[in-house]
């Protein structure tokens, strides 16, 4: 980008005082599926996620991209309170689903995370067998009344992932056995296999090599036909791939979220532009 291309970018941080997003782009959506509101972290009274403010609708992949630190996957673990089981952290604003407060008094955690599945950077297995890998969520949530039902749902969770051709004949082998590529699918069929409505991602093929993940971005592709997916990603070229939005996150504030193809060719804050252009990182 040539510096004409840059006199119409912004240089201001978004204000911690507003209540609404000060990040540039699109933040927000019509008929928003999630919305975030004033979302801030503390860690042992340090700030982690300074007053976000977004949308997301459904059916979207958002990419969360940032440098180390910057607070994107604090941000992703908001969604499914993970954050509730570290005692230094304090956790206010609203993240609404369907226009609920997942923070409200009455919510059950329990199920509130069987609406939402997690794939982490690090594939992790159980270590059990294939099979009761997929049929644990199912199992621990009562969704298969019988044996034939549970069957069903581990069989066509691995078929959803391409797994299935793969581990049909190994389906009582410990999924530790299988690769790096083919846990990561495992897991992301275990993370379905309850039918959850969210699917969150943190950096999820950040281990693997070039063939597994260009079948987990493709498998991605595929999800989203059912699924909101909320992926944090260091790779600016996966990002580009798999998402339909782009949040850029910079010292725990949203700073810019908007249409890939535009964060990435014309982004609309001086600090967007220096993280994907690499001068900063």
């Amino acid at each position: 980008m040539d510096d004409r291309s840059r006199t119409d970018r912004t240089d201001e941080l978004p204000n911690d005082d507003a209540h609404m997003s000060s990040a540039v782009g699109t933040p927000f959506v019509d008929d928003p599926y999630i919305s975030v509101r004033g979302l801030s972290v503390e860690y042992a009274q340090m700030p982690a996620i300074r007053n976000v403010s977004l949308d997301f609708a459904r059916h979207e992949v958002v990419a969360l991209i940032g440098p180390s630190g910057c607070g994107k996957s604090t941000f992703l673990r908001c969604f499914n309170r993970m954050n509730d089981t570290i005692d230094s952290a304090r956790v206010t604003g609203v993240i609404a689903i369907d226009d609920k407060d997942i923070y409200a008094p009455d919510v059950d955690v329990v199920a509130l995370r069987a609406r939402i599945g997690m794939v982490f950077q690090k594939p992790n297995p159980f270590p059990k067998s294939i099979y009761d890998n997929v049929a644990y969520g199912p199992r621990l949530h009562g969704i298969a009344q019988n044996r034939i039902e549970l069957d069903d749902i581990v069989y066509s969770s691995l078929e959803r992932v391409g797994l299935l051709a793969e581990v049909k004949e190994r389906l009582h082998e410990n999924a530790t056995s299988l690769s790096g590529g083919q846990q990561q699918r495992l897991c992301i069929a275990r993370a379905i296999a309850i039918s959850p409505e969210i699917i969150l991602m943190d950096e999820p093929c950040s281990a693997l090599d070039p063939i597994a993940t260009a079948r987990i971005e493709d498998l991605i592709d595929e999800l989203r036909a059912n699924f909101t997916i909320l992926i944090v990603t260091h790779s600016m070229q996966q990002a580009a791939r798999v998402s339909q939005r782009t949040a850029y996150f910079h010292e725990g504030r949203l700073v810019e979220l908007g249409l890939t193809p535009s964060v990435f060719t014309n982004p609309a804050h001086r600090l967007t532009e220096d993280y994907i252009t690499g001068r900063v990182g």
